[in-house]
């Protein structure tokens, strides 16, 4: 029996269980991946915000790295939040190390409550070693405007990222619209906008889209399964506390 292609999450610690790595671990099974995970950060966060992050120290990182390189076949990789600096050249470091491996990056910046999440000198790192490294780059409006200027796809293609999906749901509207721009075109998908607010659902595309490219597929194709997934998990959602909805990441029927 041929095991299931190994997905590395490198992202947060949310306790909540809402976001960051463990929202990937739970993505990246539901789409027939194996997940490993290192976290970049740990962080004081529930399903309402977050309000602190502690960087985790970078040997420790590498040495973590270096022990799963050791022994896992890597098949694709996704990125989330890399908190500082220092942090984000590590990451563009180990990537040079995977070789071809196929990356997706989430560029969290803000957490869905709005409390900050990186250092502003990560934006530096993403522009000059990141974007242009990633097969796919998964920013909501916030981080696209942040990254480059505009909230189109097209403008952080620009920047040399290759692929773009930039999620739309923090635009008004009945429905939500997520523009994609990438070596096979570009695309609109529209979805029904659901009540609430949601924690942890761009992690959860981030790293269903990884596991769609371990599987094989290309950019556009992972950016359109990873959204049918997350359209079911949202539909599914729940509240665990007293915060946001969160998704329930079923496996795909």
């Amino acid at each position: 029996m041929n095991p299931p292609p190994v997905v590395l999450s490198l992202a947060g610690l949310d306790p909540s269980g809402g976001a960051g790595m463990i929202a990937d671990v739970q993505a990246i099974a539901a789409n027939g991946g194996h997940a490993a995970a290192i976290a970049t950060c740990l962080t004081v966060q529930n399903t309402r915000d977050a309000s602190e992050v502690q960087p985790v120290a970078l040997d420790l990182i590498r040495r973590q790295w270096q022990s799963l390189r050791a022994d896992l076949p890597l098949a694709a990789i996704k990125l989330g939040v890399l908190p500082d600096a220092g942090c984000a050249a590590l990451v563009a470091e180990l990537l040079e190390e995977a070789g071809e491996v196929p990356v997706v990056l989430d560029p969290v910046l803000i957490a869905s409550g709005g409390g900050r999440l990186a250092e502003p000198g990560v934006i530096d790192i993403l522009h000059a070693r990141l974007l242009p490294r990633a097969t796919l780059v998964t920013p909501n409006v916030h981080e696209a405007v942040a990254l480059a200027g505009d909230e189109r796809p097209q403008s952080l293609r620009a920047l040399g990222a290759p692929a773009v999906l930039v999620t739309g749901a923090d635009r008004p509207g009945p429905t939500v619209r997520n523009g994609y721009a990438g070596p096979e075109g570009e695309q609109v998908w529209e979805w029904p906008r659901l009540p609430g607010r949601y924690h942890g659902s761009g992690c959860t595309l981030a790293a269903a889209a990884a596991t769609w490219l371990a599987h094989g597929a290309g950019p556009r194709t992972a950016a359109e399964q990873a959204q049918r997934y997350v359209a079911r998990s949202l539909g599914a959602g729940y509240v665990p506390g007293s915060g946001q909805h969160v998704p329930q990441r079923v496996a795909p029927p």
